[in-house]
């Protein structure tokens, strides 16, 4: 039974009249972070049945969520021990975490120990890595950590997109025009680029144009990454890749695009979004695609394939029509 002296959204009690004869299966707990992911997550499992307990990140997680989840508390994100006591006084076994931290302001603007209070279980946790002598702090490296927690206090930690597959993009050309043949041998050039940026545990983006490549996201993330692009690439036309990490880890940092990546790209005068299928979370869908092919914005989706070999797909696997009458309107105007 799910503790009743936390903070209940206003429709905590709706949602758990709907589900009484779930009340015998623990809640899942959810640590969301910024954007809407964490939000669909919630409605997706909300949908299938389950009970919701969610640790919102403050300053980070969409107060949308307080009107989605059977029971909500706001936390640091140094409050790990909290997190994990808030878990298990409301029966939780299963946790999943969903939403985008922003790593550098949480680390590398000033003192992460003084601006956050962590508590005693996140010192012990990312103490070593963040404090040691041989510092780590990779991505992968401090989510480990904190996932190992979790399991000695006896919960699993799962991948989101184990609750809402339907959030992982298929191959296809989803949006937009056909890619050019330029355009096709930017998207194979930058896919091993990316591929290897992953694998070293950089970032999982980069942006391409005429062979180039142009940006390599780090910490600042991909919004900067498009930003900086536009920059440095004033004339325009140039394609932004994002791929899984070569091992990736289901259970966090999966690449994730939606609106507020397409707008971007558009106003940078990008042009072409590629990403990997199976492997990336497109949130937003609907109003994702309609905007892109608004903007003229290209978003297509490949498999890797066991042989290395990169998997373009052809019109007959696309989802939306790429004919749009918008479309050319606004390329037409796009500086050469």
């Amino acid at each position: 039974m799910i503790d009743r002296n936390g903070y209940w959204p206003r429709r905590g009690h709706k949602i758990m009249a709907q589900h009484q004869s779930d009340e015998n299966q623990p809640p899942i707990g959810l640590v969301a972070g910024w954007g809407s992911f964490p939000v669909q997550v919630a409605q997706s499992l909300i949908r299938e049945g389950h009970r919701v307990c969610c640790v919102a990140i403050s300053g980070h997680a969409s107060t949308d969520l307080e009107s989605i989840c059977d029971h909500v508390t706001w936390a640091g994100v140094g409050k790990l021990g909290g997190h994990i006591r808030y878990f298990r006084r409301n029966g939780v076994e299963q946790v999943t975490m969903a939403g985008k931290l922003f790593k550098a302001d949480l680390l590398y603007q000033g003192s992460v120990w003084l601006r956050h209070f962590p508590d005693l279980t996140c010192i012990r946790t990312l103490g070593p890595s963040l404090l040691g002598r041989q510092r780590d702090a990779r991505d992968d490296n401090l989510l480990v950590a904190v996932t190992n927690a979790y399991a000695r206090a006896g919960m699993d930690v799962l991948a989101a997109t184990d609750f809402a597959p339907e959030l992982l993009v298929e191959a296809g050309i989803l949006a937009g025009p056909k890619l050019k043949q330029r355009q096709t041998s930017d998207v194979a050039a930058g896919w091993e680029v990316a591929k290897q940026m992953g694998g070293m545990d950089i970032g999982q983006t980069i942006t391409i144009k005429d062979g180039t490549v142009i940006a390599v996201e780090a910490i600042e993330g991909t919004d900067a990454c498009i930003d900086r692009t536009g920059t440095l690439c004033r004339r325009g036309g140039w394609t932004l890749v994002k791929v899984s990490k070569p091992q990736q880890d289901m259970r966090f940092d999966v690449p994730t695009i939606g609106p507020q990546t397409v707008r971007r790209v558009a106003q940078a005068e990008g042009t072409a979004i590629a990403i990997e299928a199976g492997k990336t979370i497109l949130v937003e869908r609907e109003a994702t695609l309609k905007l892109a092919n608004d903007l003229g914005i290209s978003i297509i989706a490949m498999n890797h394939d066991a042989d290395n070999s990169l998997g373009m797909p052809t019109d007959s696997t696309a989802t939306l029509e790429s004919a749009n009458p918008s479309t050319n309107a606004h390329r037409s105007g796009r500086a050469a």
